[in-house]
């Protein structure tokens, strides 16, 4: 991957938006065993993806926007999602907890942040790995899940065991692939009759009603497209490869042999531009949102706990 400017990443069209969806939301559908497939793959790769390393790198420039200090951070998909670096800068004393949820990345994981024994007193250096079935009765100030929520089919349950994990108050940051990423590659398949390239991931006016409907308050949505650029079909299949793969289920599912990959290297210089280079879009959304006080049902008869009332006395004061 190759650009013109030192920074290889051609950016265009940072908007903001809302949360009213116009039309009804719809899941996101992948292929469970292919997510699954891709990311032991991955785990074994010798870093994370570079996209979202990049992404990560973003997104950590939006925490300055937050007032709050977490000192409790949850990672979700740490290994994949490329953020450590950048959370240990931003908040060097926050412990941070590291969820995996297959074998092979929390493996990965665990090793990449085992530290001997005579450092382990080193706040930059606790940081705890754990699946997500142990996290019951934990809650985190900040949970950070970094090109992510495109690889979950049911966004409505992962979104709520989020809101379970953060602390009234806390906040979860993330991004994720929108569905107008590698528009171009999704259109030459469409043309050949090659099968999807990719699922159909959600919008993110969708995701911002999703997240209401989980429990979040006031989430705050963005995206931005990049613009990405190869010199030749190889290069361009390589670092595609290094992303992942196609986990739409309505993709073609029988085995492809030398002659089908010699057309698509042959099809994909249908994608170069008027400079003469390869060129694929890329999709990134934003989201941000905190997690409100409960609202107590109102009613002729009201009970409340008397940690409910120290909490709402707390927050008017």
């Amino acid at each position: 991957m190759h650009s013109k400017s030192p920074n290889p990443f051609d950016e265009q069209g940072l908007l903001a938006g809302g949360t009213t969806a116009k039309t009804p939301a719809r899941a996101q559908a992948l292929d469970p065993q292919a997510v699954r497939r891709h990311r032991r793959r991955l785990s074994r790769a010798e870093a994370s993806p570079w996209l979202h390393e990049e992404v990560a790198r973003r997104m950590a420039e939006r925490l300055s926007y937050i007032k709050l200090q977490p000192q409790q951070i949850l990672q979700w998909s740490p290994f994949l999602g490329a953020g450590s670096a950048e959370l240990a800068q931003a908040y060097p004393q926050a412990r941070q907890v590291l969820v995996e949820s297959e074998p092979e990345l929390f493996a990965r994981t665990s090793a990449l942040h085992k530290r001997p024994w005579w450092q382990a007193w080193k706040s930059a250096a606790a940081a705890q790995v754990l699946a997500p079935q142990d996290l019951a009765g934990q809650q985190f100030q900040l949970l950070w899940a970094n090109m992510d929520l495109h690889t979950h089919a049911e966004l409505p349950q992962i979104l709520s065991l989020w809101n379970s994990s953060l602390a009234v108050d806390g906040f979860v940051m993330f991004s994720c692939l929108g569905p107008d990423s590698f528009v171009e590659l999704r259109r030459l398949f469409e043309t050949k009759g090659w099968g999807r390239a990719g699922p159909e991931w959600w919008d993110m006016h969708d995701i911002g009603d999703l997240l209401v409907q989980a429990g979040f308050g006031d989430p705050v949505m963005d995206q931005e497209r990049i613009h990405l650029t190869w010199g030749d079909p190889r290069s361009l299949l390589k670092d595609l490869r290094a992303l992942g793969g196609n986990i739409a289920p309505t993709r073609f599912v029988g085995c492809r042999g030398k002659t089908w990959h010699r057309e698509l290297l042959q099809a994909l210089e249908s994608l170069r531009g008027p400079d003469g280079r390869l060129k694929l879009s890329v999709e990134i959304v934003y989201g941000h949102a905190f997690k409100p006080p409960p609202r107590l049902r109102v009613s002729p008869e009201t009970s409340v706990t008397l940690d409910q009332m120290r909490a709402m006395v707390r927050k008017t004061s």
